[in-house]
């Protein structure tokens, strides 16, 4: 089984609260309903499976507080736990542009676990599902569900900003148009209330 089932799924983001507890935790949720609602739409996608890596996408959250070394950390943690496809999630939900240089703000890991993460970074194949997951982790705040634009306000007041940012924002809409062209849909209309919030 290359990642757990969603009861197992949940039992481990539970636990992992119990470590460090935080608004990741309800954005972790909410970026599986968003992961699920679009792959109900998606052709190719489970939605189920989307649910279940949604809610571990940020589960090296818990051995915070930390910053990006949640990427590895969830990474290796999931691999040690022998589910390899939700250890790639883990790691690669942070590239919708698969470059480390893409990182907003200063690394909080030491140098041995840098070069740990290049080597998992440079050996992951971003599949279908690792996009939806991406494109779902843009679209959750901890109160609900947001636009691409809101989501990466929140991250830049977090984390700062630089040189490679405009570009990641640019791959991050047009992640969003890709997923609305494959869906037949403005993805924001699966999104429940985020419309009519937007339009109040």
């Amino acid at each position: 089984m290359t990642l757990p089932d969603p009861a197992t799924a949940e039992a481990l983001l539970r636990e992992a609260e119990k470590l460090n507890a935080g608004p990741w935790v309800q954005h972790s949720r909410n970026v599986a309903l968003a992961a699920r609602f679009i792959a109900e739409r998606h052709p190719d996608l489970d939605p189920e499976r989307a649910h279940t890596l949604g809610l571990l996408h940020d589960i090296g959250r818990r051995t915070g507080p930390n910053k990006d070394r949640h990427i590895l950390d969830g990474y290796e943690y999931l691999l040690g736990l022998g589910y390899p496809d939700a250890a790639r999630i883990a790691l690669t939900h942070s590239f919708v542009i698969p470059d480390l240089d893409t990182l907003q703000g200063d690394w909080d890991g030491t140098p041995a676990e840098w070069e740990r993460l290049v080597q998992a970074l440079a050996q992951a194949e971003f599949t279908e599902g690792d996009r939806l997951l991406q494109l779902g982790d843009m679209l959750a705040l901890a109160d609900g569900f947001c636009t691409v634009q809101e989501r990466v306000v929140d991250v830049a007041l977090r984390y700062s900003v630089n040189e490679k940012t405009p570009d990641k924002w640019r791959a991050q809409l047009a992640l969003k148009g890709h997923f609305d062209q494959v869906c037949g849909v403005n993805i924001y209309q699966l999104l429940p209330e985020l419309c009519e919030r937007l339009l109040a």
